[in-house]
């Protein structure tokens, strides 16, 4: 069985931005280098090292966590003497300039990725077509318990999302507030809280052309993300849908939360397919696994793609 992340250094992810600078802007751009944590791990700690909210800082996507990874961040009305003051191990901001918005979810063009695939049994050549390679959502868009606790928010079943949430502000506000379960997930940060919507919608895409592909495998089309807003033309998507929410036992209408309006989701699409730029692959000795080769992948992904998925077609 093949291994991909046995060391943090192994799986390389360089942010390819998107920004406008402007030097009267009130947002700082700064270029995060960071090893062996997640985008919202880094920039919470960030955030309360220079003691101002989690919402003052902006990234464009999560970045993988056993990882090496280079993504922009903005940071609203910060002195750069501030900056030059942190130290942490693993965490690194440098400058890039000032500009008039903040970087948001999905600010970025693609992620270029160099992969190491290590324990491979022999130096076969990859003879696979890499032409359209399902667009899955990957594993670390779900983590341990997000679709779970995602399900619940999504059913307004909020004491039993906060069962499976492990956060120090979440338990310290039920000791002073018993039963106020969605003041408890309030305590969390917005972009958090989002995770768990997100990672729902993405476990119903992936359910959803799973099903769609073993029928209609053919182009490259738009497949809807489910929200409140969702309209689905196509057919054959419609049936597929209403069978994997009435078996989730939720509607559409469910992505409507009025106890916290924020957390409401319209829904979106996504392309079925996707296809890596200009991949590579190079065999060599593992240094790592006695008398085992690795693959040096190296490929250009558009945003919101995963490139575990790319790995797990290759290698399969």
């Amino acid at each position: 069985m093949y291994k991909i992340k046995q060391i943090p250094e192994d799986f390389i992810v360089k942010e390819i931005p998107k920004y406008e600078l402007d030097e009267k802007g009130d947002y700082s751009y700064f270029l995060l280098k960071k090893r062996d944590y997640t985008t919202i791990n880094a920039v919470s700690k960030i955030a309360k090292r220079l003691r101002i909210p989690l919402k003052f800082i902006g990234f464009a996507g999560n970045k993988d966590k056993i990882a090496v990874t280079e993504q922009i961040i903005s940071i609203k009305n910060i002195k750069l003497t501030d900056i030059e003051k942190l130290n942490f191990q693993d965490i690194k901001l440098e400058y890039i300039g000032q500009g008039k918005n903040p970087i948001s979810l999905g600010d970025l063009k693609a992620n270029q990725f160099k992969i190491i695939v290590r324990n491979l049994s022999s130096k076969r050549k990859i003879t696979k077509t890499i032409e359209r390679i399902p667009n899955l959502f990957g594993p670390q868009r779900f983590s341990k318990n997000n679709i779970e606790i995602g399900r619940y928010l999504i059913k307004k079943n909020f004491k039993k999302a906060i069962d499976l949430i492990e956060h120090r502000s979440v338990d310290e506000f039920l000791e002073d507030n018993p039963g106020n379960y969605i003041g408890a997930i309030r305590t969390l940060p917005l972009k958090l809280r989002k995770i768990y919507i997100h990672a729902y919608q993405s476990f119903l895409w992936n359910k959803t052309i799973e099903e769609y592909l073993k029928t209609f495998p053919h182009k490259n089309e738009l497949i809807p993300i489910i929200g409140f807003g969702t309209e689905i033309t196509n057919t054959k998507i419609k049936e597929i849908i209403d069978a994997i929410i009435q078996k989730e036992d939720i509607s559409q209408r469910d992505f409507i939360i009025p106890q916290m309006p924020e957390l409401s989701e319209e829904g979106s699409e996504r392309f079925l397919f996707v296809k890596p730029e200009n991949l590579t692959i190079n065999i060599e000795e593992d240094e790592l696994n006695q008398d085992k080769y690795k693959a040096i992948v190296e490929f250009k992904l558009p945003k919101a793609s995963y490139a575990t998925v790319i790995i797990d077609f290759i290698f399969q």
